[in-house]
């Protein structure tokens, strides 16, 4: 009787009969938190928080320079803050479209990039400002504060007239003269004007009563300075030194029948 085949596990064999050993196949396990001693999970928690730690810092300021950058390109870079109105106060002498073309801020330019000096400067240079400031009002405003020029006296020129401040600076030529100003007499108004410049000296040092009665003053020269008064009397002025001891005195004897009182030199007066 011949053998039967072999049971149980029988190990591998090639075609050309070569015996090999069993097949063991590998599997990957993922070992459990049990299996990891408590020092060394311990020492790996501490490990994560210090590098959370240090990482830190760095993702704050990374987000603040984001966030910065944001703000920078939002407010610089778009019109989503631009100039939407120009606002101006205190001008009277000139328009605020005139004060709006001087400064030449073009409509939705950021305001943040808006030159303030510059546009000051520029409306400045109108005639009739003496001087400007320029601020931004967010989100979208420019404020412009315009200070003007003050009317001390006007001098005829030809057909028109030439307003002046304390200055000397020609900002109005109107061709009728302004009501409640002294004509100052000179021939070329301005602050260079060495006669003008006396003019005002002597304007400056008038006192209420003598501007009250004040009809124009006349410069022929630096030494020869009168004053026309309203009722047709002189005042001789002299030269524009020692101007408020002249108007006190001229001012003391305005009651005095006289169609010319001289001041020329104060401690010793004349009349005629």
């Amino acid at each position: 009787m011949s053998p039967g085949p072999a049971r149980g596990r029988t190990s591998g064999a090639d075609p050309g009969g070569t015996r090999r050993g069993p097949v063991r196949r590998w599997q990957l396990v993922r070992a459990g938190t049990d299996a990891v001693p408590p020092s060394t999970r311990r020492f790996m928690a501490r490990a994560r928080r210090r590098r959370m730690r240090a990482a830190l810092p760095w993702a704050v300021a990374a987000g603040v320079l984001a966030l910065a950058g944001l703000v920078a390109w939002t407010v610089l870079g778009t019109g989503l803050f631009g100039v939407r109105e120009v606002r101006v106060e205190g001008a009277k002498l000139v328009t605020p479209v005139q004060v709006r073309d001087a400064a030449a801020v073009p409509d939705g330019v950021p305001l943040a990039r808006v030159d303030l000096a510059g546009a000051a400067r520029r409306i400045g240079a109108l005639a009739p400002v003496e001087r400007a400031s320029v601020h931004r009002d967010w989100p979208g405003t420019l404020v412009v504060r315009v200070v003007e020029r003050r009317q001390v006296a006007v001098v005829p020129q030809g057909d028109r007239f030439a307003v002046v401040d304390r200055a000397g600076v020609v900002f109005l030529t109107p061709a009728e003269q302004p009501a409640g100003l002294p004509l100052l007499r000179v021939a070329r108004p301005g602050p260079e004007d060495p006669d003008t410049r006396a003019g005002l000296t002597v304007l400056a040092a008038l006192t209420p009563p003598l501007r009250a009665v004040l009809r124009e003053v006349e410069v022929d020269g630096l030494a020869r300075i009168s004053l026309r008064l309203a009722d047709d009397r002189t005042v001789v002025w002299g030269d524009s030194s020692r101007g408020n001891d002249k108007a006190r005195v001229a001012a003391a004897l305005l009651g005095r029948e006289a169609d010319t009182i001289d001041v020329s030199a104060p401690d010793v007066v004349t009349f005629k």
